[in-house]
C-alpha cells in the first residue's frame, strides 16, 4: 500500500529518524573528564551578603538527614550533610544512581510495573564518614552552622579547649569535586579517621575507592582523597587516618557510566567511574584549598548573582534569631519577615543550581536522598512535579540550569515514541485511542531514565512537557533551542491529531474535538472524554506548534492543519450547577471539591489562556476563580504553591502571599511544612511526612509571579504585591517572557525605578495599576522608565 508523507505513521517514522539522529548528536556521557579549570581570583561580596546566611545552632541527627541535614550539590553530584563536630557524615548521591530499566510492558490492568525491581528507583551512591573521637558534641560549645547562599558554601563552628574549630564544604562544578576543608585558630589539631564506602553492600576496591555494578549492569564508583598541613595523612587497608594536623582537606568525586542516549542502552561501556572518580579527586588534591574554592565561588555566583532581591527589612530582634526560630516565631506571631522571605526564594535558586546542570533533571528528591528508598522512586512525574521544579528556573535568572530538562526529554525522546507507537494502542490500555492509530509520542504519569514508564499512560503529559519546553524559548528567544525542541512539539502534535474525536455538542449542530477517555489528574472518573485538563493543555501546544512552525519555516502545511483543529478544540465552560469552570464536560463536580491538583485550572497557570485583563470573557474568569477559592488554602507544599501562582495571576496578592507563608510553616511530627533545613514536607499519611523538593521551586516561582507578570508582548509590574512586601523593595535580573530582563525598586506599592533590558526581545507594552508605556528595544539595549510611581 502507498503511503502519503502527510500520513501519521509515515510522519511518526521520519520524526523518529531525525530526533534520533539529533539526540545522538547532542548527547554525551554524564560523568565525564573535566577540562582544568580557570582558577580565577577572589571575586568581591554583596554588601548584604550576611543577609543571604540561613543558620542553626544544631548540627543534623544522622537518622534524619533529609530534614536535617544540608544540601550540597554541583548539579550532578551531591550530598546531604550532618555538620557534627565529631563525626562528619554525608550521604553521597548522583543524578544518574538509577536501579531499573526501559520496563517495556503493561500489566493485565494496563499500566507499566511501577516498582523499584522493573520501573527502578533513584538511589544512594556512597557515604562518607570523617571521624573526629575528641570533638563529639559533648565536648565542645558555641556550635554554629551555616548555609551562605551568596557563596555556595555549608560552613560549620565551635569552640574546644578555647580553640576555634571550622570547616566549610561545597561542592564545585569545575571541579567537580566534593570539598571539605578543616581548618583552626590558635594552636588546635585534628586527629581521626575517614572512611569510604558504598551503600548496596559493595566490597571496597580499597580505602580510596571502590567501584561496583547494580543489577541493571549500570557501573558507579566513588573515591576520596585527602591532604594535611602538619601532621600526617594515611592510607589503610579500609580507611585514612590523619593525625596531629593543623588543617585536613577532604575531596571526594563519584559518578556512574549512565549516557544519555537510548541507541546505546543509556549506558557508556567504555567508562570506568571508579578511574575516573580517582582522576577528578586525585587532580583537586593536587591544587591549593584556596584555589578550589575560589574557582567554586567564581562558577557558582555567575549564576547566583544574575537576580538580588529585597522585600523590606526585617527587625533586630528577628535577625537576631536561627533560621529555625525565625520560622517558629513568623509562624506564631504572623508578623512578616521579610529579609527571612528572601531568603527562602534564594534558598530555592540554591538548590536548583545545585541540582540542575549538566546531568538529569531535578526529580521528586532533586538531588538529594538519605536512603535507598524514596518515596515514588525518586521518579519523574509528568502530571505536575517535574514541570513545577522548572517554573522558578527562567523566573530567577537560571535559564541555563533549565537545560537538563531540555535535554532528558530530547534524550528520552526516541524511547518514549517507541513505547506509544507499540503499547499505546494495546487493548489493556483504558486509554487507548478510539480512532485505533496512534501517531507521535506520549508518557506515563511516571518515567525514569531509561526511556521507561510507570504507573498509568498519561496522554496529555506530552503537551504538558512540551509547553514547558516552550515557555523556556518565551524567555530566552534563542531560534537554536526552539529547533532543538521542534521534533518534540511536531511529535505531540501527531499524537494528538490521531487522537482527538470530533463531537456534536448536545442541542447543537456545532461539531467540535474532544480528548480521549482520559483522568484529571488525579481525581475524577478514570475514564472521561474532553477533560478541561487535556483540552488546555492541547490548546496551548497546538499555538506554540504553529507559533515555532511559523519561525523556524518549517512544515506550514501541517502547522495550517493544527490551527484548523486548534480553532475546533472544545474549551471549558461556567457549570450552570456550581459557577466554576467546568473540569470535566459536565455540570457536576466529579472529583474532590478540595483536591491537591487544580488539573482543571491549567489554563489560568501554567497556562495563559484564562487572564483577568480584560482578554477574556468576566464569566470565564470569574468561573475559574470560584473553582480556586473552592480548593481552599491549605494543602501539601506543592499544591500551596501552585495555588499561590494562580491567585498571583488572578492580582490577589494577600491569597497568594498567605499560601506563601503556609509552606514556611515549621514541619512538625511529619506534618506540611518546612522542616530544619528547609526542605519541604509532604504528610503522606498521619504522622509521616516525606520531602519532595517541588514546593521548594515552586514557591519562589510564586513570589516572582507576584512582583512580574509577563507574557511575549506585554509585561506587568508589581501585579499581586502583599502589604508585607510593599513598603520598599527592589529585584534585580528578573526575566520576563518575550526576551526581556527587569530591574525594580518600589515603596508604597509604586515603582520608583524600572530598568528593561532586552535578551532577544525587540517590543512590549509595560503596565502599572493601568498606566501603560510602549517600549521598543535593539537586542542588548536597555531603558529606564520613570513616572510609574505618580
Amino acid at each position: 500500500m502507498n503511503t502519503s508523507p502527510d500520513d501519521p505513521s509515515r510522519r511518526t517514522l521520519l520524526s523518529l529518524a531525525t530526533t534520533a539522529a539529533l539526540t545522538a548528536a547532542a548527547t554525551l556521557p554524564t560523568f565525564t573528564a573535566s577540562a582544568a579549570p580557570a582558577r580565577p581570583a577572589e571575586a568581591p561580596l554583596p554588601a548584604d551578603a550576611a543577609r543571604q546566611q540561613l543558620w542553626w545552632q544544631a548540627p543534623g541527627d544522622e537518622g534524619s538527614l533529609i530534614e536535617q541535614g544540608l544540601p550540597i550539590g554541583n548539579g550532578r553530584i551531591g550530598a546531604l550533610a550532618s555538620n557534627d563536630s565529631g563525626r562528619e557524615l554525608l550521604l553521597i548521591s548522583d543524578a544518574t544512581m538509577w536501579t531499573g530499566g526501559l520496563n517495556d510492558t503493561l500489566d493485565k490492568d494496563g499500566q507499566f510495573p511501577y516498582g523499584r525491581s522493573d520501573f527502578g528507583s533513584f538511589t544512594l551512591l556512597a557515604k562518607v564518614t570523617v571521624d573526629i573521637p575528641d570533638h563529639e558534641l559533648g565536648a565542645v560549645n558555641t556550635y554554629r552552622r551555616t548555609l551562605d547562599l551568596a557563596q555556595g558554601l555549608v560552613t560549620s563552628s565551635y569552640v574546644r579547649s578555647g580553640i576555634t574549630y571550622r570547616r566549610e564544604m561545597y561542592a564545585s562544578h569545575p571541579d567537580d569535586v566534593i570539598v571539605l576543608r578543616f581548618t583552626q585558630s590558635g594552636g588546635g589539631r585534628y586527629t581521626g579517621t575517614i572512611t569510604l564506602t558504598g551503600t548496596h553492600g559493595e566490597n571496597p576496591t580499597a580505602a580510596e575507592s571502590f567501584g561496583a555494578t547494580l543489577p541493571n549492569g549500570l557501573r558507579y564508583g566513588a573515591a576520596v582523597k585527602a591532604r594535611a598541613t602538619g601532621g600526617k595523612v594515611t592510607v589503610n587497608d579500609t580507611r585514612i587516618d590523619f593525625s596531629g594536623c593543623r588543617e585536613l582537606t577532604v575531596v571526594v568525586s563519584a559518578g556512574t557510566n549512565y549516557a544519555p542516549d537510548a541507541a546505546a542502552g543509556f549506558r557508556n561501556p567504555s567508562l570506568d567511574p571508579e578511574r575516573l572518580a580517582r582522576t577528578k579527586v586525585r587532580d583537586a588534591a593536587s591544587e591549593s584549598a584556596d584555589a578550589l574554592r575560589r574557582t567554586h565561588i567564581a562558577d557558582y555566583r555567575a549564576l547566583y548573582a544574575k537576580l538580588d532581591l529585597s522585600l523590606g527589612t526585617s527587625s533586630a530582634e528577628q535577625r537576631e534569631l536561627d533560621t529555625w526560630e525565625r520560622l517558629h516565631v513568623r509562624t506564631r506571631d504572623l508578623v512578616p519577615d521579610p529579609e527571612l522571605e528572601a531568603a527562602y526564594l534564594q534558598f530555592g535558586r540554591y538548590l536548583m543550581i545545585s541540582g540542575s546542570r549538566d546531568s538529569l533533571p531535578l526529580n521528586l528528591q532533586g538531588l538529594w536522598l538519605d536512603g535507598n528508598d524514596p518515596d515514588w522512586m525518586g521518579d519523574y512525574h509528568t502530571d505536575i512535579n517535574i514541570q513545577m521544579n522548572y517554573w522558578m528556573a527562567d523566573r530567577t535568572g537560571l535559564s541555563q540550569c533549565f537545560d537538563t530538562f531540555t535535554d532528558y526529554c530530547l534524550a528520552q525522546l526516541p524511547s518514549w515514541t517507541k513505547l506509544t507507537q507499540t503499547l499505546f494502542n494495546d487493548p489493556r490500555n483504558r486509554y487507548r485511542n478510539s480512532t485505533g492509530r496512534v501517531a507521535g509520542w506520549t508518557v506515563a504519569i511516571s518515567t525514569n531514565p531509561y526511556g521507561g514508564g510507570g504507573w498509568w499512560w498519561h496522554p496529555a503529559g506530552n503537551a504538558w512537557l512540551c509547553n514547558s519546553l516552550y515557555e523556556h524559548y518565551e524567555y530566552t528567544q534563542s531560534r537554536a533551542y526552539l529547533a532543538k525542541i521542534y521534533p518534540l512539539l511536531k511529535g505531540a502534535c501527531e499524537f494528538w491529531e490521531a487522537r482527538l474525536l470530533p463531537h456534536t455538542l448536545p442541542g447543537t449542530t456545532k461539531e467540535v474535538l474532544i480528548a480521549d477517555s482520559d483522568w484529571s489528574p488525579e481525581h475524577g472518573p478514570l475514564d472521561a472524554k474532553g477533560i478541561t485538563y487535556a483540552q488546555e493543555l492541547v490548546w496551548a501546544l497546538f499555538g506554540n506548534f504553529a507559533a515555532a512552525s511559523a519561525l523556524l519555516k518549517k512544515d506550514t502545511a501541517y502547522a495550517d492543519t493544527i490551527t484548523g483543529m486548534r480553532k475546533r478544540l472544545y474549551l471549558p465552560q461556567v457549570s450552570p450547577k456550581t459557577g466554576w469552570l467546568e473540569e470535566w464536560m459536565s455540570p457536576d463536580n466529579l472529583g474532590e471539591t478540595t483536591h491537591r491538583h487544580l488539573s482543571g485550572l491549567v489554563g489560568l497557570f501554567p497556562g495563559d489562556r484564562i487572564r483577568p485583563d480584560g482578554s477574556t470573557p468576566k464569566k470565564i474568569v470569574d468561573a475559574a476563580t470560584a473553582q480556586l477559592t473552592a480548593r481552599g488554602m491549605n494543602s501539601f507544599g506543592w499544591a500551596n504553591a501552585w495555588r499561590s501562582l494562580c491567585w498571583a495571576r488572578l492580582k490577589d496578592a494577600e491569597k497568594a502571599y498567605r499560601l506563601v507563608v503556609n509552606n514556611l510553616r515549621p514541619s512538625s511530627g511529619g506534618s506540611n511544612g518546612t522542616a530544619f533545613n528547609l526542605f519541604d514536607v509532604y504528610e503522606v499519611e498521619q504522622g509521616r511526612g516525606i520531602f519532595q523538593i517541588d514546593a521548594n521551586f515552586g514557591t519562589p516561582a510564586a513570589m516572582t509571579e507576584m512582583l512580574l507578570y509577563s507574557r511575549p508582548g506585554h509585561l506587568e509590574l508589581l501585579p499581586a504585591l502583599p502589604d508585607a512586601w510593599a513598603s520598599s523593595g527592589h529585584i534585580t535580573g528578573l526575566p520576563a517572557r518575550g526576551g526581556f530582563v527587569v530591574d525594580v525598586k518600589w515603596r508604597d506599592a509604586k515603582p520608583t525605578s524600572v530598568r528593561l533590558r532586552s535578551v532577544g526581545g525587540r517590543t512590549t507594552t509595560v503596565e502599572f495599576a493601568g498606566r501603560t508605556r510602549n517600549v521598543v528595544l535593539k537586542a542588548g539595549a536597555s531603558v529606564t522608565l520613570k513616572d510609574f510611581d505618580r
